[in-house]
């Protein structure tokens, strides 16, 4: 018979190092790829805007301006006001989805619930058929009433069914029943067990889909568009849309020549790498502070214990 063959420890051992060096060397290539169009914006919008149309995009330009920047300091008071409404429609409305989220796929992953497989279905459907946007539009403006109101911002985007199914995975394979059962026993209500026990077990859960959903209030200008006309209660991310509107008509307007002596001094390359620095660098930042949430929360589910 032929005799197989061992590997020894050592053997092992370089393999594995190899492997990871290997992989280390990988995933450090690939988040540089994705930091460096970022900082490449940034770069950009410090660059002169004559030099752009000259050179092209360099990461190194020739002159430096901030050109594109002073520009939206002069709307300070309206682009303040805008990141006000971004910042408060983007906590309230993360705090209200992950909280209805959060206890709609506590009360569907139990399994003592009777009525928990019609209301997964009920989740799904609503998932599968959207019932799009002039429906959605009669039911916020007429319905509820909120043409020009804040809220119009914040409760259409306030329950999330993908949320729902994350959270209903993440309380099944990682709250044991004994724990629930326990407490029970020892006379506690459902809402007590779940604001007591639940809820600190599941902060990696609610960290992800509160990360999702914070990028989703951030990102949102369709709302404002629809259902927003005072310029007091315009987010930041539609503000942004309408000074690029307005960059894109003074550029055509000075193709055609039509007041090109009034618009020849506006950065209009440099602003649009502007817009989207203020933009993305707020949202960007907090990020690190989920990093430790959303990765346990994305790769718990996959383990059962």
């Amino acid at each position: 018979m032929r005799k197989k063959k061992h590997i020894s420890a050592v053997e092992i051992r370089k393999f594995s190092a190899g492997t990871n060096l290997f992989f280390n060397i990988f995933l450090a290539i690939f988040a540089i790829s994705c930091i460096l169009p970022f900082f490449f914006i940034i770069i950009l919008s410090l660059t002169k805007e004559s030099d752009i149309t000259t050179y092209g995009y360099q990461f190194w330009p020739k002159h430096w301006a901030n050109t594109s920047y002073v520009y939206l300091a002069k709307m300070s008071h309206q682009v303040l006001t805008s990141l006000g409404v971004t910042v408060f429609i983007t906590i309230v409305g993360t705090v209200m989805n992950s909280l209805f989220s959060s206890t709609y796929a506590y009360a569907i992953s139990r399994r003592d619930f009777a009525y928990a497989k019609f209301f997964t279905i009920f989740a799904l459907i609503s998932m599968l058929f959207v019932p799009g946007m002039v429906p959605t539009y009669l039911i916020v403006t007429q319905m509820l009433g909120l043409q020009d109101n804040i809220w119009a911002l914040v409760l259409p985007m306030s329950f999330g069914v993908y949320n729902v199914l994350i959270m209903r995975s993440f309380f099944k394979t990682s709250i044991p029943e004994a724990i629930i059962e326990s407490a029970r026993i020892d006379g506690a209500s459902e809402m007590r067990i779940f604001r007591s026990i639940v809820v600190p077990l599941a902060i990696p859960g609610i960290a992800t889909i509160s990360l999702f959903t914070s990028l989703g209030y951030w990102n949102d200008w369709m709302n404002a568009l629809l259902y927003i006309n005072s310029d007091q209660l315009i987010p930041l991310q539609y503000l942004l849309v309408k000074i690029q509107n307005n960059i894109q008509v003074m550029t055509q307007q000075m193709q055609s020549g039509g007041s090109a002596i009034m618009t020849q001094n506006i950065p209009t390359e440099g602003m649009r790498f502007a817009v989207v620095v203020v933009a993305t660098l707020p949202i960007a930042l907090t990020y690190p502070f989920f990093q430790k949430y959303f990765v346990k929360g994305m790769t718990i589910g996959g383990v059962k214990g």
